[in-house]
């Protein structure tokens, strides 16, 4: 099994995808988890296996007013903070051992985050994506499920490269292959900074600009924090003037793996600069955008993402990468968690000793 960063903060899911008195059963890294809102708001996450015949506890269903979740199978139920309060049988006894792990939870920036480690949490290393929440647009927060390894799509976000191929016509082309590309590292976030100069708008981006056709400077910045969640802002402007004459979309990205092999992909996307290039969220041309995004992730870098996860399964130990220089951000990325996996494996160690 796949090692993961685990004392971190993961998106769980959307705030509005939870709603009172439903059970949200999903596993993150590789671990069943069962979630519920409470009446009063309160989110809880707890493991998702019932420890007397490990039934799955999203089978079975919220009673107490919604604070309890009673397993399908026997009965008992479990409270938010995962303890076993009752046994319906014989004389009510509950054993030793009946309480099952709650994981931390925080809601935050419009999402649900849970923490999967073991050491004590901090909600102030949340990324910021306040920007959900601001003045600005925001499109639908959707989500989607990938059949592959969460770093190949953190990979496909960090090297931005492949839109002039995978995504032609739509974000990219033959003329925006070339680009000037820089590398920034702040505190804990990788930035990769991509600029195309004086080429054809890509169809995305025209829409959402003068619809013209006409030539434009087309930047692509994406910021990663580890361990996936990444903001692309990108956006294009007539040719040699400021990104504020022109306006773009800032592209939120979060991947949380489910296992080895499958990724919780959640995103949305940020107007920039509504105020000269604004239309209502409910345009014709804002609904053409976002069959576009939608398009573009579960067609286009869904299906070439998983064909990479089955080609990785068929060489098994065997499989490796051959970085290009449009790597710079990835290989950079897979060197910190690298570093930061070994580091906590150490301190677990350490903990154990």
């Amino acid at each position: 099994m796949m090692e993961f960063l685990r004392n971190t903060w993961y998106v769980a899911m959307w705030s509005q995808d939870l709603k009172a008195g439903e059970l949200v059963g999903r596993t993150y890294l590789n671990e069943p988890v069962v979630l519920f809102r409470e009446p009063d708001g309160r989110v809880n996450a707890i493991e998702g296996i019932c420890p007397h015949r490990l039934a799955p506890l999203a089978m079975g269903k919220l009673v107490a007013d919604g604070k309890h979740i009673r397993c399908g199978y026997h009965g008992l139920e479990f409270n938010g903070a995962g303890q076993c309060v009752l046994n319906p049988h014989a004389s009510g006894r509950i054993p030793k051992n009946s309480s099952v792990r709650a994981y931390p939870i925080v809601e935050k920036h419009s999402l649900v985050w849970i923490w999967m480690g073991d050491e004590t949490p901090d909600a102030s290393r949340i990324p910021d994506f306040s920007l959900l929440e601001g003045d600005l647009p925001v499109s639908k927060r959707d989500w989607l499920k990938m059949d592959a390894n969460y770093q190949l799509v953190v990979d496909n976000l960090l090297d931005l490269s492949h839109t002039a191929f995978l995504h032609e016509g739509i974000l990219g082309g033959e003329e925006t292959i070339k680009a000037d590309l820089k590398l920034e590292e702040i505190g804990d976030k990788i930035i990769v900074n991509r600029i195309m100069r004086n080429v054809p708008p890509p169809k995305f981006h025209d829409i959402l600009f003068m619809r013209d056709g006409k030539n434009v400077d087309y930047w692509s910045n994406i910021h990663w924090s580890p361990p996936g969640c990444l903001i692309n802002d990108t956006g294009i402007t007539r040719p040699g003037a400021s990104k504020e004459d022109g306006t773009g979309i800032f592209g939120t990205h979060f991947l949380t793996p489910e296992t080895d092999t499958s990724t919780w992909y959640h995103f949305a996307g940020v107007r920039q600069n509504p105020i000269v290039w604004g239309e209502p969220i409910d345009s014709e041309n804002m609904k053409q955008i976002a069959d576009l995004r939608r398009y573009a992730f579960e067609v286009q870098d869904k299906g070439i993402i998983e064909g990479q996860q089955r080609m990785v399964n068929h060489r098994g130990s065997k499989a490796k990468f051959m970085p290009l220089e449009t790597d710079l951000g990835t290989v950079r990325v897979w060197r910190i968690m690298e570093a930061r996996i070994a580091a906590e494996r150490t301190r677990a160690g350490q903990a154990a000793a």
